[in-house]
């Protein structure tokens, strides 16, 4: 039988097919359901710093401060003992999945201050998470900072939050830094566990018709998996980092060119939103299956095989490749050229 076992952040898991931030760990019973299906493990849904103070600036307007130049309005909304924040809403959740599941919980953080990152972390620590996964989820929209600024600001957070907290963590990056590499390796000597390849930046949409900015959620598609695929075969070998890959990964043969080229998990999403946890065993007895038709024993002797590291043709990860599709393109049968 085939060992499918793999180590991420230092957490031994059953395969590499972990479910990752999303609605679906909302729900007690979804999450067992992943568990039941053959997640390795589960991501949180991430805790935003900025609707903790959005929410505790709404209250202190509205209930706390309702009386001020009104004595007689003081009991207008009096306050209940049974108000739960959103942040007493995450943590409760959290404790909730650690008592419900056996696999390792990975609570999801997006902050927007230093001391919120801390705070916040050593919170989700002290509530049982097994792991963090940092989703500095920022834009670099400012002209006046530089990309090394912008590094910068991620190597800030992880250094302080690694001096408050003793549990893994992961590095969620996007895909848009100029040296991923060398962003890796001074992100491993400020001791990030792992790096999770690619945040997806959603983007904003323009309204044609009354001109306004608006916000768009796509879920992924396949295609964008192979960008993932191509930085986790850089990065093997290169830096002990555990290495996680995210966003696309809809089809079997995708999560094996994952592997191949040395991720230790991939994460899963919009997949599982579109047909449910159950795909999850199916992706497995296919990952079975794959590996015994190719006579490999494990997971880990696959892991990394067609990295640039170990690929037949290291240059294909690079330039080389870029030229060699251009030259082999050819236009459609019946296509006017």
């Amino acid at each position: 039988m085939v060992d499918l076992t793999t180590n991420y952040l230092g957490l031994k898991l059953a395969n590499p097919l972990v479910p990752s931030a999303s609605p679906l760990s909302k729900d007690i019973e979804v999450a067992r359901r992943l568990e039941e299906s053959g997640a390795a493990a589960l991501v949180m849904y991430s805790l935003f710093e900025e609707k903790i103070e959005a929410e505790y600036q709404q209250m202190e307007r509205f209930l706390y401060q309702q009386a001020i130049g009104h004595g007689e309005a003081d009991s207008f909304h009096p306050l209940s003992d049974n108000v739960q924040t959103y942040q007493e809403h995450y943590l409760e959740n959290l404790q909730k999945l650690k008592s419900a599941l056996s696999i390792p919980v990975i609570a999801s953080l997006n902050g927007t201050s230093l001391n919120g990152w801390v705070d916040y972390g050593k919170q989700l620590q002290q509530a049982g998470a097994d792991a963090l996964e940092l989703n500095v989820y920022h834009v670099a929209a400012n002209a006046q900072e530089s990309g090394e600024e912008v590094e910068n600001r991620y190597l800030a957070i992880l250094r302080e939050l690694k001096a408050h907290v003793h549990i893994p963590i992961a590095m969620k990056l996007s895909s848009q830094f100029s040296s991923p590499i060398h962003f890796a390796k001074r992100l491993e000597a400020a001791g990030a566990n792992g790096v999770v390849l690619f945040n997806r930046f959603y983007q904003s949409d323009i309204d044609l018709e009354t001109l306004s900015v608006v916000p768009k959620l796509e879920l992924s598609s396949s295609s964008e998996a192979l960008l993932r695929i191509r930085w986790a075969a850089l990065l093997y070998g290169r830096t002990n980092l555990s290495l996680a890959v995210t966003g696309g990964f809809h089809e079997t043969p995708n999560i094996l060119k994952a592997l191949l080229a040395g991720a230790d998990i991939v994460q899963l999403c919009s997949v599982l939103l579109c047909h449910g946890a159950g795909r999850l065993t199916g992706i497995l007895t296919e990952l079975e299956q794959w590996l015994t038709e190719h006579d490999y024993e494990s997971i880990n002797q696959l892991k990394g095989s067609v990295s640039q590291k170990n690929a037949i043709d290291p240059s294909a990860y690079e330039r080389a490749n870029y030229v060699q599709v251009l030259d082999n393109y050819s236009c459609p049968t019946g296509v006017l050229r």
